[in-house]
Order: structure tokens, then sequence, then C-alpha cells
């Protein structure tokens, strides 16, 4: 559990630097735009690595990971269901469109979608604590944005072609097809298909 919790403090909190302006600012004046983007991605990097490693690892040992209460079948549906907007809005976040102009930051909505999808459905405490951890993130991130009046990836926002939206939503749901074809299980070890029996 150890492992998870520090690979969560680790990337969340880098990624918590943002949302006070004055300290990121300060940092950017003595390392410069570069070198900062450089370390903000290597910790990052960093601790996605060590959450994904702390996680497999309490899945691997129930004894470690003690399931909380057991999600009935339709829960796992549902989680299914939901990742389709999630992906969609996750690539939405790097196409100028009107989804993007709706949501204002998909990104954080998708993280919030697939944090709530994979806590419905997972009831076990790694989960408990990766899942929640980001959702508690997006919800906190969400409301800082908005204090700061932060455009996200694109900058400002600005009038788009609706073939954008064609693109994202299209985009979004090869990426689904990918994870819910294999690639969930390729890179996490489960398959949401046999899930669903």
């Amino acid at each position: 559990m150890m492992m998870l919790v520090v690979g969560l403090i680790i990337f969340l909190g880098i990624h918590v630097l943002p949302t006070s302006p004055d300290i990121r600012d300060a940092l950017k004046g003595r390392m410069g735009e570069t070198a900062y983007k450089a370390l903000f991605s290597l910790v990052s990097l960093i601790g996605l690595v060590i959450i994904v490693f702390g996680y497999h690892k309490m899945q691997l040992n129930p004894g470690k990971n003690p399931l909380l209460w057991d999600p009935p079948t339709w829960t796992r549906h549902i989680a299914v269901l939901l990742m389709l907007p999630a992906m969609i809005f996750l690539v939405a976040a790097y196409i100028p469109s009107r989804i993007r102009t709706a949501l204002k930051h998909p990104m954080l909505v998708a993280i919030k979608i697939w944090a709530l999808a994979h806590l419905i459905a997972n009831g076990d405490v790694a989960s408990l604590l990766l899942f929640g951890s980001f959702l508690a993130y997006a919800v906190y991130d969400r409301i800082s944005v908005k204090k700061r009046g932060a455009t996200g990836p694109l900058g400002p926002i600005i009038a788009t072609p609706a073939m954008n939206d064609f693109y994202a939503v299209v985009l979004g749901a090869v990426l689904y097809a990918a994870l819910l074809l294999g690639g969930h299980g390729w890179l996490f070890g489960v398959s949401p298909i046999p899930a669903l029996g």
C-alpha cells in the first residue's frame, strides 16, 4: 500500500503545483520554462510508474488489499459505458472543438468520469485509493482552474469547425475500442469484457 500512496503523493502533488501560480511562476523564473517543464514531466513519470507498480503489487496480494464491498455486475456494465464519453472528452482536450468549448476543461471531466466508473466497479482498498484520489484531484483542480481562469493545454477557447467535433468523437471511440478489445488487458492485466459476464 505504501508504494501506491507514495506514487499518488508524487504524481498528484506535482499536478497540484500549477494551482498555485505564485509558486509555479517563481520556479519557472528560477529554472526557466524548459527546465520547469522537463522537471514536471520527469516527476510526473516517476510518480505514475510508482502508482502502476504499487497498484499492481496490491492487486497480486489480496491479503494486503481487502475487498470493502463486492460491486454487483451491473456496476461493471455502467463502468464500460461511461468509459466511452471519458475517452472522447480525453481526446477533446487536445482538439479545438465545440466539445472543448462546452466542457471548458474536458481533460478534468474525463478524469472524473474515468475515476467514478472505476470506483463503482471495484470495491478493493487499492482501487478506492487510486480512483478516489484521482476523483478528488479532478474536483479540486476544476475548482482551481475556475478561480484562476486557466484555459487548459490549448490556450483560450476559439471558434472551431464542426469537423473537429467529429474528429474528437471518432478518435475517442477508436481509443475506447482499442482499450476494450485488448488494450486494457495488455496494459493493466484486466480485461473489461470478461467482467461483463
